[in-house]
């Protein structure tokens, strides 16, 4: 016969009913223990009770068996700890959704599709696992959770599905750790041959919808709403910045201490309303951004001075792009801030 992992129960029917004997039976597993000459009303009653202890034995590890898929499920999306959490307070992620104020991330790797298309798939594979499981471990570290991930790219929100004051921080201080990971991914990945590109970022802040809008058969813990469309664009943005991580005015706003340094203010696609932006920088790296932000106020007052004041940036640090990406703008003839990207 072959083994089975269903639970069993054992009644030992002996002539030898001695304590010794019923000891050891015990001992060896047995349920209960009947002794002979049976009665046979008494073998019924132990046999109705062994059977309710099997039947409460087996729904107790279906139970366990449950809760263990849907922690597992749950651990795609969140971390690990919160996802314990869910599966002991299921009431959390019922069918519905709520208003509330959020933090959302958007991910995307360049130049990935030309990569797929000229590399091997077992390359690709395994660069793509190693990336995501670090990319998405970072997310967890800062109590975010994964919303979607689409090829390359993950979806990330931070104020749910647990409330978190300091979701705007989070996900700012997690985008940070990101791009230290894909920086030093990307070298590294040069370096074997294969030419990867840099991970860029967007993060925006504001009232959405958030719940599982998945019915009664499918999970899906999402979010709805005009501020992820918003982070959206915002990482694509930043290839016309020449930034890496490109966060909104709104979110900024709600971190009273943000270490970074203002990038413009954005006409996006779809958009009839601008959006300030901010490249958020390491807490060790503050490097000419006091003279930066002297030089960006006076081109956002459409001050003469500015121009030249870009141009000494740009002697000090060639390689910023802000810096060239300003300074080219002022020397166009443009001025102000403001930067349609339409």
């Amino acid at each position: 016969m072959g083994q089975t992992n269903k639970p069993v129960k054992a009644v030992i029917v002996s002539a030898y009913g001695d304590m010794d004997n019923i000891r050891t039976a015990m001992n060896k597993g047995a349920f209960d223990f009947v002794t002979k000459p049976v009665d046979f009303d008494d073998l019924e009653a132990t046999i109705q009770k062994t059977l309710a202890a099997l039947e409460e034995l087996r729904d107790t590890q279906r139970q366990l068996f449950e809760a263990e898929r849907v922690r597992t499920n749950l651990s795609r999306f969140f971390s690990p700890n919160l996802a314990y959490q869910l599966v002991n307070n299921p009431e959390e992620l019922e069918v519905g959704s709520e208003r509330r104020d959020l933090t959302f991330l958007f991910t995307d790797l360049t130049e990935f599709t030309a990569l797929v298309e000229s590399s091997e798939p077992a390359v690709i594979v395994a660069l793509l696992n190693e990336y995501l499981d670090e990319m998405t471990n970072i997310v967890f570290d800062h109590g975010g959770t994964i919303d979607k991930v689409v090829g390359d790219a993950i979806h990330a929100i931070f104020g749910a599905p647990q409330p978190q004051p300091d979701h705007a921080r989070r996900a700012v201080q997690c985008a940070l750790d990101m791009d230290a990971f894909a920086m030093a991914f990307m070298k590294k990945k040069q370096a074997e041959g294969i030419a990867l590109g840099p991970t860029r970022i967007g993060i925006n802040s504001g009232a959405a919808m958030v719940g599982n809008f998945g019915g009664e058969t499918l999970f899906d813990y999402t979010a709805h709403g005009e501020p992820i469309n918003i982070a959206a664009r915002l990482e694509a943005a930043n290839k016309a910045l020449g930034t890496r991580i490109c966060v909104s005015g709104e979110t900024v706003s709600r971190i009273r201490d943000f270490h970074g340094r203002p990038v413009g203010v954005l006409m996006l696609k779809g958009k009839t309303d601008p959006v300030e932006v901010f490249e958020p920088l390491p807490a060790d790296d503050g490097a000419n951004l006091e003279a930066y932000s002297g030089a960006y106020r006076s081109m956002a007052a459409g001050d003469a001075g500015a121009a030249a004041a870009f141009e000494a940036l740009a002697e000090q640090t060639p390689d910023d792009p802000v810096v060239k990406l300003h300074l080219g703008r002022l020397k166009a003839g443009e001025s102000g801030a403001t930067l349609d990207l339409r």
